[in-house]
């Protein structure tokens, strides 16, 4: 499975790190991890809109984690 394939299943932060990485390599790695950095980025890039887009609304998590908190006396 390569790095590609675990993009949809990675969490947040580790998506993060990925891209942080993969920034950096197409920056400043050699010809072959340059080029495989390069077509990484628009396929994170992609997640992280996606994930964004299907994200609850502010306010919708707020009231959410209210309810789910009990009430102290």
């Amino acid at each position: 499975m390569s790095v590609i394939d675990l993009i949809p299943v990675l969490g947040d932060k580790e998506l993060a790190t990925l891209r942080s990485n993969a920034t950096r390599l197409a920056e400043t790695g050699d010809l072959t991890r340059r080029t495989r950095a390069a077509e990484m980025i628009p396929l994170i890039d992609a997640e992280l809109a996606d994930r964004k887009a299907k994200a609850p609304p502010p306010a919708a998590k707020a009231k959410r984690a209210a309810k789910a908190k009990p009430a102290e006396s």
